[in-house]
């Protein structure tokens, strides 16, 4: 493999644990955070750490890893973003979540300064990434995709899906998250009833992960559901932001989606019962799986952990 010098944007929940995985697997990563703090453990793990994204703009691959397109548009465009100087990274990966729109006019403004850009979106969360369970897909110019899929992999570990040239990328990461909040929610919902007439949700959801249906995804979700762990991988707020954007999405292609449409009021119903929280901010700063507890008041329960520990399939598993 071609050996390319390598910069990083985005240490958070996400970032820090893909940066490290290409540290992991032998590769130089000059890298920088808002929070520049947050970029020390790496540092301490043989990071290089620029004091401005434009210190990294003679890079030849720039991956990003933000929470939205303004993050993305500011890192690279600001008055100390990477395209302020008179350099541009031949390559910029963004791993982000953000709108087709919003990708395509970031994509034509770094072809104006002669960037290639390959749209990366991942599916998993930080423990998935440490586990090498976490997936991706990608589109853009297929020469700059195959340049960069090995980096992609060995950050991934479960490998990159190519699906082709442009944002058709942020279509399959909205579809999946769509997906994603349409499983949860229906996961809660089936718990509560089993639990309610008298199932352990630990048995419940054994049954679940070891049927048909079980999945990474209900397994490493099953012990937050079990003993109301609520440690954040994803917030409430970036699912709905994301279900907004699949509707969007099919409003724009005329395709009906009645399921996600009312999976969306059903989440809005957690922002209503925060309001009903002494911190309404703290109760949405948790994993968005604490929907469960927001789905039990509507049951009439009152949960309690049951402090039963489920494996989450996670646990075991090393970077390849």
């Amino acid at each position: 493999m071609e050996n390319l010098s390598i910069g990083w944007i985005g240490i958070g929940r996400m970032g820090a644990p893909m940066a490290e995985r290409l540290l992991g697997a032998g590769h130089g990563v000059a890298i920088w955070n808002r929070t520049a703090s947050k970029a020390m453990p790496l540092k301490a793990k043989g990071a290089a750490v620029a004091d401005k994204p434009r210190d990294l703009a003679s890079v030849d691959v720039l991956f990003t890893m933000v929470s939205t397109g303004a993050d993305l548009e500011q890192v690279y465009f600001s008055e100390a973003g990477v395209l302020s100087g008179g350099q541009c990274p031949a390559i910029c990966v963004d791993c982000s979540s953000i709108g087709v729109e919003q990708s395509a006019a970031i994509r034509e403004r770094l072809a104006e300064r002669g960037a290639e850009f390959v749209a990366s979106p991942v599916s998993g969360n930080g423990k998935c990434v440490k586990a090498g369970k976490m997936s991706a897909v990608a589109s853009g110019p297929k020469a700059a995709f195959d340049k960069v899929e090995p980096l992609i992999s060995a950050v991934a570990g479960r490998g990159v899906a190519y699906v082709g040239e442009g944002e058709l990328a942020r279509f399959c990461k909205i579809a999946h998250n769509v997906f994603l909040s349409t499983i949860i929610h229906n996961l809660a919902e089936v718990t509560l009833l089993t639990n309610k007439a008298g199932v352990s949700r630990a048995a419940f959801l054994e049954f679940i992960n070891n049927s048909v249906l079980g999945s990474i995804f209900t397994q490493y979700k099953s012990n937050a559901l079990v003993n109301l762990d609520w440690t954040t991988t994803f917030t409430p707020e970036l699912l709905r932001k994301d279900i907004d954007l699949g509707l969007e999405a099919a409003r724009r292609h005329n395709v009906p989606m009645p399921v996600t449409a009312a999976t969306r009021e059903l989440l809005q119903s957690h922002f209503g019962a925060a309001s009903l929280q002494d911190d309404p901010s703290e109760y949405l700063s948790k994993d968005f799986a604490a929907i469960l507890e927001t789905m039990a008041l509507a049951s009439g329960m009152k949960l309690e952990s049951e402090e039963t520990p489920v494996p989450t399939g996670l646990e075991t598993a090393s970077q390849d």
